[in-house]
């Protein structure tokens, strides 16, 4: 027999513009509005006397049983209200993140209640990009999420924080799909990519006969992301002569193509990442503190990939589905070698967990990656040679003459430019995939490449 509420609490169902239930203490829902029902396609007469946890986990059993925080364990176990962040199932079957509040009613002879209302926050779809996803279920992940999406309807400047490789680009890449700018230009930088001569040429533009060899009217990255957003990465990287000039296009919105007279204005909104510490560089004279509190109208911390250890066998299939979808055989992880990955504290985060598991397709066996193929630490990196084992050219001194070193008959300069091609062959010429092998930021690479003629 179907559990039946009165109608005193009938009513309340329908004042709730969200999805809204009410659940009894045997997690029967005994009540649920429209909404309810329509975002987990079910209609009202069937979802009263389901229990929630079949509605919208879709599982035999309660939440707290697979591991997560159940609001109606806590409900009804100290009789307060109670939030979380879960992650449902809509309709369609598929997987969305959502803020649950709970609280206890009462009826007229006082049998306690749980109203639960469901708040969507995203869906998995909304965190993808061309590339990668952000995945995971993990408090700090949903709360990270959660975050993102509150601060993507405002129009404030966002500074993310983190370590390297937590994925920053998808969280700015999340932040304008949700933004109301999604329908025009997300414009990314990489500060630590680009020379100091060449920084404000890419930011702003030039006009012909700008410098030597100018030819043509050049649009610059603001211009471009007009009415959309720009994303610094590395802003950490922005060298301290270009620092002044981008705080006045931020405060002011106006600007000029270098070699041109005429003031144009863009309406960008500036999202900045870096993994350093800014105030820090500020306080050290080479950052500049104007600056900072012009990029950081909010500032975010992107959780490392040790703090959401529990994301990682989801996020290793994910990958894994991406990097074997152009006619490579699906590869499919054992469980000792999930057990590897999930005792590993992934320095590099979600990026090296990328380049552990690309490393890992190539050697296996038969589609299947057992714990033997996975290579952790140092030695997910392609070996270096022997022989440049432990210099490079970065570390010797800077006379030219130096450069002809020898090591074994061979110039350690040839050496290390073979090494550095060999790493952008394998990496498909991702250079920030290069620089965290060989321990280097991007805009040393940089260098290394204009030394070595690399492309």
């Amino acid at each position: 027999m179907k559990p039946k509420l009165g109608p005193e609490l009938t009513s309340l169902l329908e004042v709730h513009a969200h999805p809204f239930v009410m659940i009894d203490a045997n997690y029967q829902i005994v009540g649920a509005n429209q909404a309810y029902c329509d975002n987990y396609g079910i209609a009202r007469e069937q979802v009263v006397g389901q229990r929630c946890h079949e509605v919208s986990h879709r599982s035999a059993v309660p939440c707290h049983q697979n591991g997560e925080d159940c609001p109606h364990q806590a409900v009804f176990s100290s009789g307060n209200a109670h939030e979380v962040i879960h992650t449902h199932f809509d309709r369609h079957h598929r997987p969305e993140y959502a803020r649950i509040k709970g609280y206890p009613i009462f009826d007229q002879v006082g049998v306690r209640y749980l109203g639960e209302a469901v708040l969507p926050i995203a869906s998995p779809d909304e965190l993808d990009c061309d590339e990668m996803r952000m995945v995971g279920s993990s408090p700090a992940f949903l709360h990270c999420v959660e975050m993102l999406s509150m601060t993507a309807q405002s129009e404030a400047s966002v500074l993310l924080l983190g370590e390297s490789g937590v994925g920053k680009e998808l969280a700015a890449q999340y932040l304008h799909k949700r933004s109301s700018r999604r329908d025009k230009p997300f414009v990314a930088i990489n500060c630590a990519a680009i020379t100091e001569t060449m920084f404000e040429d890419e930011l702003f533009g030039h006009e012909r006969g700008a410098f030597t060899g100018c030819i043509g009217r050049k649009q610059g990255l603001f211009e471009m992301a007009d009415g959309g957003t720009l994303f610094l990465d590395e802003a950490g990287e922005i060298p301290l002569t270009m620092q002044a000039k981008l705080l006045r296009v931020l405060e002011t919105g106006e600007f000029r193509r270098m070699g041109g007279t005429e003031t144009l204005q863009a309406d960008v909104r500036i999202i900045a990442a870096t993994n350093r510490n800014l105030l820090e560089m500020a306080e050290s004279g080479f950052y500049r503190l104007d600056l900072y509190y012009r990029i950081a109208g909010i500032d975010l911390r992107l959780p490392s990939l040790r703090e959401r250890r529990s994301d990682i066998p989801a996020l290793a299939e994910t990958m894994l589905k991406r990097i074997t979808r152009a006619g490579v055989p699906r590869c499919k992880l054992t469980d000792d070698a999930v057990a590897k990955l999930m005792q590993y504290d992934f320095p590099g985060n979600v990026r090296e967990l990328r380049n552990i598991l690309l490393k890992a397709v190539a050697i296996s066996h038969h589609s299947i990656i057992s714990a033997e193929q996975i290579v952790l630490g140092s030695a997910a990196a392609q070996p270096r040679p022997a022989m440049v084992e432990a210099v490079t050219v970065s570390e010797l001194p800077q006379a030219n003459s130096d450069l002809h070193q020898v090591v074994s008959g061979v110039p350690i300069a040839e050496l290390e430019a073979k090494y550095i091609a060999d790493l952008l062959r394998i990496h498909h010429g991702h250079r920030r995939n290069v620089a965290d092998i060989l321990g280097m930021s991007e805009r040393t690479l940089y260098r290394k490449l204009k030394l070595y003629g690399l492309s």
